[in-house]
């Protein structure tokens, strides 16, 4: 049945767009193709998912063309979309223990990995559209060369060097020249979440000096409000300025606000409530032991699945 191939649809569109909404559309295009063609069309056809997944990839690639001029007029950085952990994608709302009843279909769940962290998804966004198709398809869901050929138009040879040189972009784009998975093997999960504990006591205390202790000297602030929410318009780099710059948000902001521990991208986050309503989310990469970046989306465009209490 094709229509169990709209999971793994959604997750490669996930990955290649860096927008939900997005990948969301790409998916239904896909399935719109599918059904335009006769019975007789689709019967030709030796293996659908194949098929599929040739033509979410095709469209994802024109898309992610048309998004890098998009994006040049976006107001302040770009970040891509947070996506919750399962608990809040299948209710809707950011405490598990909440029922809904309007559940998501659980088959459009993205899949949380590394293959989804901020960190890897924000070094996706140096690279070019083929390069990010090719290290996306081969590295990630490991279709071989000839198929990310058939999507990019490109001989397997030329897919092959796409990936290698994205790689090189990874690397590039992490601290020292490390995986962006690395920060997994380095500080796991409850000593990340230990970090993002101490970081939100710090900012409710605003605490100048904790906050130094928890940034690594060269971190680097980035935010995203779409010209839609007020925040930082340029990343801030340096632990001291990112601390500064958090003090005096937490003194503006803190009689209106309540932060909350949430899973974001598959890692541990903060998110903040206003009002009931969710404002901001938080995201951190975390290298030996310190908190390298920082990725607060404020775009209510990019909050519509963290729901509200």
């Amino acid at each position: 049945m094709i229509a169990g191939e709209r999971r793994h649809l959604l997750n490669l569109g996930y990955r290649l767009l860096g927008s939900l909404a997005e990948a969301e559309d790409a998916v239904q295009e896909t399935y719109a193709r599918w059904y335009a063609m006769s019975r007789e069309q689709q019967d030709a056809i030796a293996s659908p998912a194949a098929w599929l997944t040739r033509v979410a990839g095709r469209i994802c690639l024109d898309l992610l063309g048309s998004a890098r001029v998009r994006r040049e007029r976006y107001v302040g950085e770009w970040i891509p979309e947070p996506v919750p952990g399962p608990a809040e994608w299948l209710t809707g709302r950011a405490d598990p223990g909440e029922a809904s009843s309007e559940t998501a279909d659980p088959a459009d769940r993205v899949t949380l990995d590394e293959s989804v962290g901020m960190a890897f998804l924000v070094a996706l966004e140096a690279m070019t559209p083929a390069q990010r198709v090719a290290l996306i398809l081969h590295d990630v869901f490991e279709y071989p060369f000839a198929e990310v050929a058939a999507v990019t138009g490109r001989t397997p040879a030329a897919c092959r060097e796409l990936a290698s040189s994205a790689r090189r972009r990874v690397r590039a784009a992490r601290p020292g020249g490390a995986a962006p998975d690395s920060a997994t093997s380095a500080t796991s999960a409850a000593g990340q979440a230990a970090l993002v504990r101490d970081f939100q006591r710090a900012w409710h205390t605003q605490d100048l000096n904790s906050l130094l202790a928890l940034l690594d000297p060269d971190a680097v602030f980035t935010a995203d409000g779409g010209g839609l929410a007020t925040t930082a318009t340029r990343p801030i780099h340096g632990a001291e300025q990112i601390a500064r710059f958090i003090v005096e948000v937490s003194r503006q902001v803190q009689a209106t606000v309540t932060l909350h521990e949430r899973p974001v991208n598959g890692r541990p986050g903060l998110l903040v409530r206003k009002g009931g309503e969710t404002s901001a989310v938080y995201a951190f990469d975390v290298v030996a032991g310190r908190i390298a970046r920082i990725w607060v989306v404020r775009n209510p465009e990019k909050l519509r699945l963290w729901g509200a209490e």
